[in-house]
């Protein structure tokens, strides 16, 4: 099996690495992890998504073919420029919701229904307001993380962070979690109750 050998990647794929090139965007979500929430979210009929971290749309672009008609999806950045970028490729669909907003404002503030899927790919979510995502995970819900293998980019000290979110995913209870070596370390855990 090659596990490289992509059939399935949004059309869109191409021109957001294009344009992640041209303005020099270094963090893209790889095809690893595009394939696997696409997976994910496919096994959701009516699914409600939450991205935390659009960047500039690759993980996003996955994510919306994942979706059924019926189904929505938010996603939250800090970053004007990504935001702008994100609405330029999918502002028209109607089942999306892009959201410039501070994400631990954001989830502080938010009042809605759970999800069927998070995907935290900003420190918020994934490094603080771990609890209040948790939360907003349904019964039979996906949370979803990438980047727990060491990466080139990591600051001093942040593999202590990285652990510390581990040991604590670990003894949650109310998840079942798997640690994948894969991609740039994925963690996926589901809501037992």
């Amino acid at each position: 099996m090659q596990d490289a050998n992509f059939k399935d990647i949004p059309k869109i794929h191409s021109e957001i690495e294009r344009k992640s090139s041209e303005i020099g965007f270094t963090m893209p979500s790889d095809l690893y992890i595009g394939s696997l929430l696409k997976t994910l979210i496919s096994s959701k009929k009516e699914a409600h998504v939450l991205e935390l971290g659009t960047g500039i749309g690759l993980s996003l672009s996955w994510m919306i073919d994942g979706l059924d008609a019926k189904s929505t999806l938010i996603t939250v950045d800090n970053d004007p420029e990504l935001i702008e970028i994100a609405e330029a490729y999918f502002n028209h669909d109607q089942r999306v919701q892009i959201v410039c907003a501070d994400g631990a404002k954001w989830i502080k503030n938010y009042k809605g229904d759970a999800f069927d899927l998070i995907f935290a790919d900003a420190w918020p979510g994934k490094y603080s307001q771990i609890d209040e995502v948790l939360n907003l995970v349904k019964v039979g819900g996906y949370y979803v993380i990438d980047d727990m293998a060491h990466q080139p980019n990591w600051p001093e000290g942040h593999e202590d962070n990285v652990n510390r979110l581990l040991e604590y995913l670990e003894q949650r209870e109310d998840f079942c979690l798997t640690k994948m070596n894969w991609s740039t370390g994925i963690v996926v855990a589901v809501r037992k109750y």
